[in-house]
């Protein structure tokens, strides 16, 4: 993974994995709080791309994404990527660099399976927790994560 390609900003996918009527999150090894799965977006990857290969590797899920869509207009020459339900913008505490910003494209997705099997070696956070809507009320959580993690809930759990 090549963290922080450019100096001022870089572009990241994060994704609400629902499973069970329960959404995953990940406690964030640096900043100890809870967080959706997701990383930076790389050079040659679109934000789907990312959002699915970051899934797998941080916590070993196939993942479908949620499609807002009505229709797909993708044709011969024109592939239409899914779009995100949201778009955020953050400082990233980068330690050499404070105006370090991310541009966070939020997506839903679903898995079949609740297994959480790490594919990545040497992430030093193996703490996720799949949380009900009353659980992230309980817990100490971010406003936007709750937020989204609840709408994901809303909007995948069967």
């Amino acid at each position: 993974m090549a963290a922080h390609i450019h100096d001022k900003i870089d572009f990241t996918a994060e994704v609400f994995i629902v499973c069970n009527s329960k959404v995953l999150l990940r406690r964030h090894d640096k900043y100890g709080i809870w967080l959706s799965v997701g990383g930076h977006i790389e050079l040659d990857e679109d934000p789907v791309e990312a959002a699915i290969r970051e899934a797998k590797e941080e916590v070993g899920l196939d993942i479908e994404l949620w499609d807002s869509r009505l229709e797909d207009a993708s044709d011969d020459l024109w592939r239409e990527v899914l779009p995100p339900v949201a778009i955020g913008r953050h400082r990233a505490k980068h330690p050499t660099n404070p105006d370090h910003e991310h541009v966070i494209l939020v997506y839903f997705a679903k898995s079949t399976s609740d297994a959480v099997i790490p594919q990545k070696h040497g992430d030093k956070s193996d703490e996720w927790k799949w949380f009900s809507a009353e659980d992230l009320d309980r817990e100490d959580i971010r406003p936007n994560v709750r937020a989204y993690a609840k709408r994901a809930l809303r909007t995948l759990s069967t």
